[in-house]
């Protein structure tokens, strides 16, 4: 967080099935563009503790990103609680958050509806992420219609290297729209 602001980041946390390559890919890419946020990733159904695999290793560096230092975890409800954002790969994860977290409902939609939908910060607004969240009233979206990120598991590693182009474009899309630090807000 850069020196100054008065508001603490807010806490996005992304979320795939799991947590071994498109929450780790999504969560590298935000980290990389210095979106002003504690960024988490987790999954729905993980295997505990385990470092991701060489494949999804192989698309970060191909798409010109640092490793990140990264073992699997299960969302869990405290995960949940601190989220301003919950950023799914695809609607079968909001169907996830709904029965399983219905607190966040109304925080959660997939990186693909996000990317084209969420509105873009207002100059000069101190408005935050957070009410920028819930006026998007996110729990009455139909998670079928919000676009899938295609799950690389089983692939090849040029199948994961086209899963990093396809959540790097995304990601590009939504971080102007997240906006800057409040304390570089005039």
């Amino acid at each position: 967080m850069s020196g100054g602001s008065e508001r603490e980041a807010p806490h996005v946390l992304v979320l795939c099935t799991g947590n071994a390559a498109r929450s780790v890919m999504a969560g590298a890419l935000l980290d990389a563009h210095g979106v002003w946020a504690r960024v988490t990733t987790a999954g729905t159904h993980v295997v505990e503790h385990q470092p991701m695999s060489r494949r999804t290793r192989h698309a970060l560096v191909s798409i010109g990103l640092d490793v990140p230092a990264h073992r699997s975890r299960q969302v869990a409800e405290a995960d949940v609680d601190k989220a301003d954002l919950v950023i799914a790969m695809a609607g079968e994860h909001v169907r996830y958050m709904r029965r399983r977290h219905p607190a966040a409902a109304d925080r959660t939609a997939t990186l693909s509806w996000l990317a084209a939908n969420f509105p873009s910060a207002q100059p000069g607004t101190r408005e935050t992420l957070s009410e920028r969240v819930r006026a998007l009233d996110l729990a009455h979206i139909d998670p079928d219609a919000q676009g899938d990120v295609p799950d690389p598991a089983g692939g090849d590693e040029s199948v994961f290297v086209e899963c990093a182009r396809h959540v790097q474009r995304l990601v590009h899309d939504l971080v102007d729209r997240l906006g800057p630090d409040p304390s570089e807000i005039a």
